[in-house]
C-alpha cells in the first residue's frame, strides 16, 4: 500500500515492492546511468513537460502530434492523454498539492491551462497578451505558479506569477532569454535559467509573490539550458540543451555530476517513481523519453503543501 512520508516541509509518497517488479534500493543499484524508456519517434521534436502524477505515470507534451499531452506508464507504454483545443500548444507541466489538477504553460495561446485529470477538462487559468510564449512553469508550497517567458527573437524574457485564484501579474522582464524555472524546498527562492545567455539565477521570494533582486549562481562556458527541477536536498537538476547531458548542481553553484542522456538536446525533466527516485528527461534527438536513478527523491510537487 502506498504511505506518506515526510522530508522537510514536503510529503513523498513510496511504496513498498515485493517481487522482481520492484526497483532496487540496495547498494548494487546503478544510479545516474540513463536507459531509454519510450521508443525514438513517438512524440514529435516539441517534446517537453514531463510530469508524473500518483500512480507513477508520465505526462510529456506532443505524443503523437503537435497539440496533444501524452500520458506514458512507468513501462513505458504511451497514449494520447488529451488534445488541446484550438491552437494551444503544451511546453512545461506541473501538478497542483492535490494531485488531481496539471497546470501546463501553452506558448501558443499565451496561457496557463488547468487540465483536471479525472474529467480532462481543460480550461484557462490565466491568460496575458503580453505573454511572448510562455514556457517552463513551477509551484511553491503555498500554489502560487511561477512561468518564465523567453523572447526568443531578441534574446530577452519575463517572468510571471499566477496565484491559486488564477490572477496573473509580470515579476521579471528585461532579462535574458528566461527558459528553466524551479522553487526551492524551503518556498523562499525562485531559481530561473536563461538558455542563450547561460546563466542560473537566485530570485528571493517575497510573500506576495514579488521577487527580489536575483543573485547569479552559476555562468556556464558553453551550450543551452532548458528545463530544471529540485531534489530534497535543494540541487538543481538542469538540462544542458546542445550536450546531451543533466548537470547536478548545489544551491550554491558547486557542480556535482553530470549525466550523459543519451541524445543531445534534452528538454525538461522530472521526478517521479514509487520512492521518487527516478528522473525522467524529454529528448529532442530521438523524441523520446529517458530514465535514471538518482540517491534523492525529487521534491514532490503532487503533494506539495498537504
Amino acid at each position: 500500500m502506498p504511505t506518506l512520508s515526510k522530508v522537510g516541509n514536503h510529503w513523498f509518497w513510496s511504496v513498498m515492492l515485493i517481487g522482481t517488479s520492484a526497483i532496487s534500493c540496495d547498494a548494487a543499484e546503478e544510479l545516474f546511468k540513463a536507459t531509454p524508456l519510450t521508443k525514438p519517434g513517438e512524440f514529435t521534436a516539441g517534446i517537453e513537460g514531463p510530469a508524473c502524477d500518483r500512480a507513477g505515470n508520465i505526462y510529456a507534451v506532443n505524443f503523437g502530434k503537435q497539440q496533444t499531452i501524452g500520458k506514458v506508464t512507468p513501462q513505458g507504454v504511451g497514449e494520447v492523454f488529451v488534445a488541446l483545443p484550438g491552437e494551444s500548444t503544451g511546453n512545461g507541466i506541473v501538478f497542483d498539492a492535490t494531485g488531481k489538477s496539471m497546470f501546463v504553460a501553452d506558448y501558443v495561446g499565451h496561457n496557463v491551462l488547468k487540465i483536471d485529470l479525472a474529467t480532462k477538462k481543460i480550461e484557462v487559468f490565466a491568460h496575458d497578451d503580453k505573454m511572448n510564449q510562455p514556457n517552463d512553469v513551477a509551484i511553491a508550497p503555498d500554489g502560487r505558479l511561477f512561468c518564465s517567458d523567453p523572447g526568443w527573437k531578441d534574446g530577452t524574457g519575463q517572468l510571471w506569477t499566477v496565484s491559486p485564484q488564477g490572477k496573473i501579474e509580470r515579476v521579471g522582464s528585461g532579462l535574458g532569454t528566461t527558459n528553466g524555472i524551479e522553487v526551492s524546498p524551503d518556498g523562499k527562492t525562485l531559481y530561473v535559467n536563461e538558455s542563450v545567455q547561460r546563466g542560473v539565477w537566485a530570485f528571493p521570494i517575497h510573500a506576495d509573490g514579488k521577487l527580489g533582486e536575483r543573485k547569479l549562481l552559476k555562468q556556464f562556458p558553453d551550450f543551452g539550458f532548458d528545463g530544471m527541477r529540485c531534489d530534497v536536498k535543494g540541487r538543481l537538476y538542469i538540462t544542458r540543451h546542445g550536450k546531451g547531458t543533466v548537470v547536478v548542481m548545489k544551491p550554491d553553484g558547486e557542480i556535482v555530476r553530470e549525466i550523459d542522456v543519451l541524445g543531445k538536446s534534452p528538454t525538461n525533466l522530472c521526478f517521479g517513481g514509487p520512492d521518487g527516485k527516478t528522473v525522467y528527461v524529454t529528448e529532442v534527438e530521438h523524441t523520446r523519453l529517458v530514465q535514471f536513478r538518482v540517491d534523492e527523491p525529487g521534491l514532490a510537487t503532487v503533494v506539495r503543501g498537504q
